[in-house]
């Protein structure tokens, strides 16, 4: 199956899915007034034919605002310099930093799995030695918020050593 046929069947399915919808929609409205159990129940169809249209058109669950944006969820950070951690720049004046090629590739694709926050995070912690409460006040952000992004951060960092 290529490309083009899987976007119109998935289109086809979108469609049929609003079809279904729109029907229940008509047969709501050819019921008797009093049959109150049955519109319940369409109208529970109904809402849940709209939430899996929803789903389906933004590639994301409704309602969860922070969720992942489909775009985002596979995208792939790409770093070809050192300069991604600058936050460190000024206190390696006083102590050069000497890394080999190698050690640079290692660093690089190492950050590469980290989201901006937990690197920020990550290098005032380990890096510039800064508590989490300097942390978190440094970016307006709450304390326990910089502590998991450092545990994220450390997780990530014992995964890739392994």
């Amino acid at each position: 199956m290529n490309s083009q046929e899987l976007e119109n069947w998935a289109d086809r399915i979108l469609d049929e899915y609003k079809d279904g919808r729109r029907d229940l929609g008509r047969m709501k409205s050819y019921l008797d007034p009093e049959s109150y159990m049955d519109k319940k129940q369409i109208n529970s169809m109904i809402d849940d034919m709209s939430f899996s249209i929803d789903w389906m058109k933004t590639g994301r669950q409704p309602g969860l605002y922070r969720g992942v944006d489909k775009r985002d969820a596979y995208r792939i950070k790409q770093y070809d310099e050192i300069e991604i951690i600058p936050d460190i720049a000024e206190q390696l004046e006083r102590e050069s930093l000497y890394m080999d090629q190698e050690q640079r590739q290692s660093l690089l694709k190492l950050f590469k799995n980290f989201s901006d926050r937990e690197r920020q995070c990550y290098i005032m912690y380990e890096a510039e030695q800064l508590s989490m409460q300097k942390i978190a006040n440094r970016l307006g952000i709450k304390k326990r918020t910089v502590q998991q992004y450092i545990e994220r951060a450390r997780e990530k960092v014992s995964l890739t050593a392994s």
